[in-house]
């Protein structure tokens, strides 16, 4: 097999590539083509003759993943059917040695059905243990202990490690409920999220035939953005390369901005200590941004302490200066950031989804998103409820899991009642005081329901028709598909049913998740034909937020700074660029450096344009705060930035405030497309000056987004007066009419 697609590299990508055996870290910049470097290195390793199964490539993201084994297909020429067979071993840390756990489960005392408990799951667990110690959540508060746990895992200390250096009441209470705690997963057969990275070390540490297995099948460790493992994914390296030492990391310390979730800065900094013989590469050509943005974040990132020696260049034109915008509160920086994207994307004829807002901290998307709905502009929240967090969808899951690992008693509690059979708390409560006497699982429990004479009959029936059909569905599990096994419950629960007999707007969105979670289970099996309930199981614990994201929705994206690590815009707003709001308040240098690494990451994301947005004074907790510029405005060179002042309220913003529009002169955002209903009912009223039409049914009607379209049926009055609008062959739209900026063509 030849190797012509490395002509695709630069001189010093292609040495990192082709540098083969030992210990290697790369060094790699902002928009330097990283993941390329990866991507051509598992490639090239397959075209001098390494087996694709030696090789194990790590990611952060699924997303990450997905992208690597597609590009490793094309460059390799393998059909996408075949795709699954060049990356099996190109993951995310959790999702590969989750599957090793799988298959090893044995060795370590649990069955290979194991749930896996997101972070939800596992606060539910903490606050049972808690209510069972009569422990108030007012003085040890569950989501602070649930993520001291989460923590300990992470940093590889035990309960029992962890109960001997105890030096406080919260110490104490901590490690009581981590042992509790250890001990209920274990006995429902389920690992937390954390446990898929400490439980193989615990597996490699006590088995050494495990340990020698996993060291000869991967030759060849690779791992990505290496800036943010912890010391779990340090500790689990260290053990996998120890016989052979092919170990190649890439990463950018410039960009470690996850410490508060225990990335180790550390690990990085001294990978030349840990292997004194490796290679290394630096990548400080930028591949995305312009020049002046580059110089503008050399200048930001010099000001750290503790960092690796690079600099980033570019032959990139060297652009636009960044723009900083100063405004007088929050409602005005929303202002000021709408009118600027109206203005950017008919000046250089941008499309919505080339914008991003990015924001320190999630309540500040509270003034922007209210900026963008009084402007009428699409946009979408990166961060948000996740998709498989939504009620409906975790309550269908617990079923599926249930079905899988009927030990499972988080799952049990979520599904038992689902939909609504009168099994309330007192019940549960019985079966839990029977389940811990017999040393046993709720369903067994509800299995054996007639014996705890506290039930009533009525729910000893429900309880006996609910372990029926899981029992019923364990049997047909390995006979049917994976998408008709769901449709199949999905269809008995009849969810949909109720679901629309309630008729609404709520109840309308739950349906249409349902239908897109069904969907999502067939693309999953038409991915992965000899997929399993259980896989799938795994594979949506461990989804990340923006693995979602739709990055074709034509509408202006708004997240955290951390959320967007990875990603790239033509244009990007950094909002609240103020001390104690970005930078956060420090009490270390070190933490000064992240939040300034975070703004780094803010200003890499950008390709062409960069807008920097501070305001005067803003509210925060609650009260009007006078605001100071952030330092980190003052870092960057003077001679890279133009300033806008604020000034006081012109007409056209005036307008903005008391009504929530804006006036004729505004631009028009006719070139969009792609509106949803939901960015279809954000329209701002109609303009000042502007009449409303009068319409009637048999009108013929333009909508921006939606084109020509007939009038079908009228509904309500004067404010409330809405229109049906049929557009196009069977595209039926309910618009307010006041809303809806609708012109009567006639």
């Amino acid at each position: 097999m030849t190797a012509d697609f490395l002509k695709d590299l630069n001189p010093v990508q292609l040495q990192a590539v082709k540098c083969v055996e030992g210990p290697e870290l790369v060094l790699a910049g902002a928009g330097s083509g990283k993941t390329k470097v990866l991507t051509y290195r598992v490639a090239y390793l397959v075209s001098i003759g390494v087996p694709l199964h030696n090789i194990l490539c790590l990611t952060f993201t699924n997303k990450a993943a997905n992208e690597m084994r597609t590009r490793i297909n094309k460059m390799l020429g393998v059909e996408e059917s075949g795709k699954r067979s060049y990356g099996s071993w190109i993951g995310t840390f959790h999702s590969l040695f989750g599957k090793i756990l799988r298959v090893e489960s044995k060795r370590i005392g649990y069955d290979q059905n194991f749930s896996i408990y997101d972070e939800d799951d596992s606060l539910r667990k903490v606050k049972e243990i808690l209510r069972e110690r009569n422990l108030s959540e007012d003085v040890y508060a569950p989501a602070a202990i649930r993520a001291r746990i989460s923590k300990l895992k992470n940093s590889v200390i035990l309960p029992s490690q962890f109960e001997q250096s105890a030096k406080s009441r919260l110490d104490e209470v901590t490690a009581d409920v981590y042992t509790t705690y250890e001990d209920r997963l274990k006995k429902g057969n389920a690992m937390d999220f954390d446990d898929l990275l400490i439980k193989p070390i615990l597996l490699f540490n006590r088995d050494r035939e495990a340990l020698d297995k996993y060291q000869n099948r991967f030759r060849f460790l690779l791992v990505d953005e290496y800036q943010d493992t912890n010391r779990a994914q340090y500790v689990l390296l260290k053990l996998l390369a120890e016989k052979h030492r092919n170990l190649c990391v890439v990463g950018d310390d410039a960009q470690s901005i996850y410490s508060w979730r225990g990335a180790e800065l550390q690990n990085i900094l001294d990978f030349q200590t840990d292997y004194p013989n490796c290679k290394v590469f630096r990548l400080e050509q930028n591949y995305r941004s312009t020049g002046k943005i580059l110089k503008a974040a050399n200048s930001i990132i010099v000001h750290n302490k503790r960092k690796l020696d690079k600099e980033l260049w570019t032959e990139n034109l060297d652009g636009e200066k960044l723009t900083v915008i100063e405004s007088e509160n929050d409602r005005d920086e929303g202002y000021k950031i709408v009118q600027k994207i109206r203005d950017e994307s008919i000046k250089d004829k941008l499309q919505l989804k080339d914008f991003v807002v990015l924001y320190r901290t999630n309540y500040q998307s509270r003034a922007l998103e209210e900026a963008f709905n009084r402007g009428g502009i699409p946009y979408v929240i990166v961060g948000g409820l996740a998709f498989y967090k939504r009620k409906e969808i975790k309550d269908l899951l617990a079923y599926l899991r249930l079905v899988v690992n009927p030990l499972d008693d988080e799952s049990f509690i979520r599904a038992v009642n689902f939909p609504p059979r009168g099994i309330g708390d007192v019940t549960i409560e019985y079966l839990r005081d029977f389940a811990a006497d017999q040393g046993t699982s709720l369903f067994n429990a509800a299995n054996r329901a007639g014996e705890i004479g506290q039930i009533q009959q009525r729910q000893r029936g429900q309880l006996r028709l609910f372990c029926g059909l899981i029992e019923k569905y364990s049997r047909l599990k390995d006979g049917l598909s994976l998408s008709e096994l769901t449709r199949t419950i999905s269809d008995e629960l009849q969810v949909i049913r109720l679901l629309k007999e309630e008729g609404t707007p709520e109840a309308r969105n739950r349906i249409e998740n349902i239908q897109e979670f069904l969907v999502g289970i067939a693309e999953f099996q038409s991915d992965n034909p000899q997929g399993t309930l259980q896989e799938f199981l795994s594979e949506v614990t461990l989804v990340a937020d923006v693995d979602r994201w739709d990055t074709q929705r034509n509408a202006v994206t708004l997240m955290t700074v951390h959320a967007a690590k990875g990603l790239e815009f033509p244009v990007v707003f950094v909002s609240g660029l103020e001390e104690g709001l970005f930078p956060l308040p420090a009490k270390e240098q070190d933490e000064l450096e992240e939040e300034r690494r975070l703004f780094y990451v803010a200003v890499t994301r950008a390709e062409k344009k960069v807008y920097l947005s501070h305001t005067r004074e803003r509210y925060r907790f609650g009260k009007l705060s006078f605001q100071t510029p952030s330092r980190f405005l003052s870092e960057i060179e003077s001679n890279l930035l133009d300033r806008e002042r604020s000034s006081r309220q012109t007409a056209q913003r005036a307008l903005w405030e008391a009504t929530g529009t804006f006036s004729q002169l505004a631009p028009s955002l006719d070139h969009v497309d792609g509106a949803t209903e939901e960015e279809a009912a954000k329209q701002p009223e109609h303009k000042e000056g502007r009449s409303i039409p009068k319409l009637k049914v048999g009108s013929i009607v333009h909508h921006q987004f939606f084109g020509d379209g007939k009038v079908i049926d009228m509904l309500g009055k004067g404010d409330n007066e809405r229109v049906v609008v049929l557009f196009g062959a069977n595209q039926k739209k309910q618009l307010m009419v006041r809303y809806a900026n609708l012109r009567l063509v006639k």
